[in-house]
């Protein structure tokens, strides 16, 4: 069985090579291709990158000449996997590479297109912890998500799904989004999350906010829907105020008050002119998401091995 591990790389010249050889001892009964995606880091990652993969036959790497997000490095990487299964973790060592085999045996034996980890302690900052609880949520209602799904970074594919999942040539993939809209052959497996050896988070507040507007403006139209709802029943109301007002003029004119009219008339318009909005928002969405012309990635430098 051929396995193929996709990392992701940003400012992790302390921590990758002692990861990559992790893996390649943790997976030593496999044939085994690792790809890095250096996402234009700062430090010298890519030198690293670079140095890796000439010493080691099974090693490819990407750079990349803008960052555009942890989702389109990863996209890249899986353009370029041949593996049975693919496996997706971040550069850090929180997921050890010994947690692998569980992934490749859940996934194998449970014939389950992905499988993704879940910790029983996520060992994040609290601020990270309470944004993956917000995030969840969001997912959860938006691409309706599993309730009992965490959707890890670590997680495994296998060949047909990930040959779907780079099917899509959008600028902005949501690749969990992608996942899901996919498969529903989901498995988990629990697994062990440890503290950062060295640095920080690279996830900051504007980076989780560019994720989810990713999500609910290209991955869903539940929020444009949302106020399309809003405006029909803002206008049902206003259309019932306004049969009132019209009653009291046909019925009652010593009570008729035209300022009242106004006001139920201003609502019954606002009601239109939102749920007209919500109709063109319908159609705009779908045109952009078809036809936006935007790259995903573009490589700068890349050594890829002939594995086949």
């Amino acid at each position: 069985m051929k396995i193929s591990i996709v990392i992701p790389v940003f400012n992790s010249e302390l921590t990758l090579e002692a990861l990559v050889l992790d893996i390649r001892k943790e997976l030593k009964d496999f044939s085994l291709e690792i790809i890095l995606v250096n996402d234009c880091s700062i430090d010298s990652s890519r030198e690293v990158c670079a140095k890796l993969s000439e010493a080691h036959s099974f090693i490819s790497y990407i750079t990349l000449r803008k960052n555009k997000g942890e989702h389109n490095a990863v996209i890249c990487g899986l353009n370029f996997a041949t593996g049975d299964y693919v496996v997706i973790m971040d550069d850090d060592f929180q997921n050890p590479p010994s947690e692998i085999i569980k992934l490749i045996n859940t996934a194998e034996n449970g014939d389950y297109d992905v499988v993704y980890s879940h910790y029983a302690k996520k060992e994040h900052s609290l601020w990270r912890n309470i944004a993956s609880s917000f995030h969840d949520s969001v997912v959860t209602i938006l691409l309706k998500k599993p309730k009992s799904l965490y959707l890890s970074s670590f997680k495994i594919l296998n060949k047909e799904l990930y040959n779907e999942v780079v099917k899509y040539k959008g600028p902005f993939p949501y690749l969990d989004g992608l996942i899901l809209s996919v498969t529903s052959l989901i498995g988990t497996v629990l697994v062990e999350h440890k503290p950062r050896l060295v640095g920080k988070s690279n996830y900051n507040l504007e980076k989780l906010i560019r994720l989810y507007l990713n999500m609910m403006l290209n991955f869903s139209l539940k929020p444009i829907r949302f106020f399309t709802v809003i405006g029909i029943f803002t206008f049902l109301i206003g259309m019932v105020l306004m049969a009132f007002s019209l009653s009291d003029f046909l019925f009652a004119p010593n009570i008729f008050d035209s300022n009242v009219l106004l006001r139920r008339s201003t609502i019954t318009l606002a009601g239109f002119n939102l749920m007209f909005c919500g109709l063109i928002g319908e159609y705009i969405g779908k045109l952009f998401r078809s036809f936006n012309g935007k790259t995903q990635y573009s490589i700068k430098t890349k050594n890829i091995k002939d594995f086949n």
